[in-house]
């Protein structure tokens, strides 16, 4: 194909489809650096993946790096995760906005882009993916109503902690139930005077067959809510008040299989590298 018909390509595609700023979907990882690889993963994902396997890619348009330094990791629940065995695994978290209707586009991108990323020795293999998956974004609940930040806002608004939370169901419909309850009465309840300002809640998709070999395929696609709390406030200041009991959330519909804060990473430094263990 020559450069002429590319650019007319993009011109053509541009022209088409959604393109609004509601984050649709979202691409939710985290991974555990190899003991020994933290550093040169740091390194590899700030300086290159970060960019060139998510941020350059069409419709991905908000992206935000987490960590958990060992005294966070020491404040997950449960002990007995079905998500990360042992609970304390996975210090790193990425999470990506994709904009709403452009997620099979997206996926064409980003499937053929890592397959080109790794025939270019440009993936880092010292890794492992505890919990990545894309996942359809259900609701967005807010502490203040109208004012403040959006969810479309989220990746860039400066908040000072976040914390993963993956609820699991018996099915379906007992996710459905769950779902309800949770943005008509528990979220509203629990944010109401707290540092969090907002919860995005998504249901995760599976991945396609020809994802790469070292991600494995999504667990939960029928049963499982994720949902992200953005805090005002470091987690560490504030978590027995407000978030030591988050692993009661999933009441009678559901059971709370991971709990994790996280810190946002400062970028282009290895801040919190020398924490993780």
């Amino acid at each position: 194909m020559s450069e002429e018909t590319r650019s007319e390509t993009y011109a053509e595609l541009a022209a088409v489809g959604p393109y609004g700023v509601r984050p649709g979907h979202a691409l939710i990882t985290m991974v555990e650096p190899h003991p020994g690889h933290e550093y040169a993963y740091n390194r590899w994902y700030e300086d290159d993946h970060y960019y060139a396997g998510a941020m350059a890619m069409p419709w991905m348009y908000a992206g935000r790096r987490w960590v958990a330094t060992r005294e966070l990791q020491e404040l997950r629940v449960p002990e007995k995760s079905a998500v990360a065995r042992p609970v304390t695994v996975g210090c790193y978290l990425s999470t990506y906005w994709i904009t709403e209707g452009r997620y099979d586009d997206h996926m064409k991108w980003t499937v053929g882009i890592n397959k080109r990323l790794n025939r270019d020795a440009r993936v880092h293999h010292d890794r492992t993916h505890v919990f990545t998956s894309f996942q359809d974004h259900e609701a967005t609940v807010y502490r203040d109503g109208a004012e403040g930040p959006r969810d479309f806002h989220a990746l860039d608004h400066p908040y000072a902690g976040l914390v993963l939370q993956v609820i699991d169901t018996e099915g379906p419909e007992e996710r459905a139930a769950l779902l309800d309850r949770l943005r008509t009465r528990e979220l509203p309840r629990r944010l109401a005077g707290s540092p969090a300002a907002m919860v995005t809640v998504f249901r995760p998709t599976p991945l396609p067959g020809d994802r790469m070999t070292y991600v494995k395929q999504v667990e939960g696609v029928d049963t499982r809510l994720t949902l992200l709390w953005f805090l005002e406030k470091d987690p560490r200041a504030c978590w027995t008040e407000h978030f030591a009991d988050l692993e009661t959330l999933g009441g009678p519909d559901g059971r709370v299989e991971l709990v994790a804060p996280f810190i946002p990473t400062v970028p282009g430094t290895d801040r919190y590298v020398d924490e993780l263990r």
